[in-house]
This record gives C-alpha cells, structure tokens and sequence, in this order.
C-alpha cells in the first residue's frame, strides 16, 4: 500500500532551493516600473499637447487680430481706428483675446501709390489662464 523506502529517495529539506518567490518579486518589481514610468510619459505627452493647442490657438488669436487692425488702418486712414483689445466668442478661439498696438511713422519718401505713412500693427493673442498661459505675437507693417 505504502510506497517502499528502499526504492524512492529521500527528501532532505536542507538541499531544496527555492528561487521562484525572488524571481517573481523581481519580475513584479521591474513591471510595476515601467507601468509608473509609461504612466508618467503619457502624462507629461498629454500635458505638452494641451499646451501645444494653448500655442496655436493665441498665434490665430494674434493673427486674427492683426487682420482686424490693418482693416481698421486701411478704412479709417488713422490708429484711432484701431481697437485696444478683441475678445473672441467663436468656439475655436473661445476665451481668447488679442492686445492690439499702433504706432505711425513720420511721413517717408515713399515712391508709388498710396499714403507715405507706415502704420506698425502688433497684436499679442492670449489664451488659456494660468500655468496655460500661451502668448503669441504678431508685427504687421501697413502703408
């Protein structure tokens, strides 16, 4: 019934190894690092392409604003035409403003048609609050 001792070997616990448990912790150890380390790279991936939006959007806003100055100049013939600052409602550049400067030259010896007057338009687009804060600034010369 009984297997027989003089056929199986005896089974010394001190001569048992066991490298499986510090294998597995180890194996466990390394995972859970590069879990936390692609969780950290997606974060900070994700934090760099709202502030990339951010950028882009106030560059439109700077650039929208521009275009509303030189229309300004253009039908008012003078820099009070053009306005101190534009708040955007349309969806894409919602919560953005453009900052809008200008500045006249004195009249310069300008030959061909139109005015001998250079009109210097920036416009600073601003979006986001806080730590995203973009700012973005457009020059543009008219005459």
């Amino acid at each position: 019934m009984f297997p027989d001792s003089r056929f199986s070997k005896p089974l010394v616990i001190r001569y048992q190894q066991g490298i499986g448990l510090p294998i597995a912790l180890f194996v466990i150890t390394v995972l859970a690092l590069l879990v936390v380390g692609m969780a950290q790279l997606q974060q900070a991936t994700g934090q760099s392409v709202s502030l990339q939006i951010q950028s882009q959007r106030a560059f439109y806003a700077a650039e929208s604003g521009a275009q509303l100055a030189v229309a300004g100049v253009l039908d008012g013939g003078n820099c009070a035409a053009v306005p101190a600052s534009v708040n955007f409602s349309v969806n894409a550049l919602k919560g953005c403003r453009a900052e809008l400067q200008c500045s006249v030259t004195a009249p310069l010896p300008i030959p061909g048609n139109g005015s001998n007057r250079v009109y210097t338009l920036e416009s600073s687009g601003l979006c986001g609050v806080g730590d995203e804060l973009a700012r973005r600034v457009v020059e543009v010369r008219v005459r």
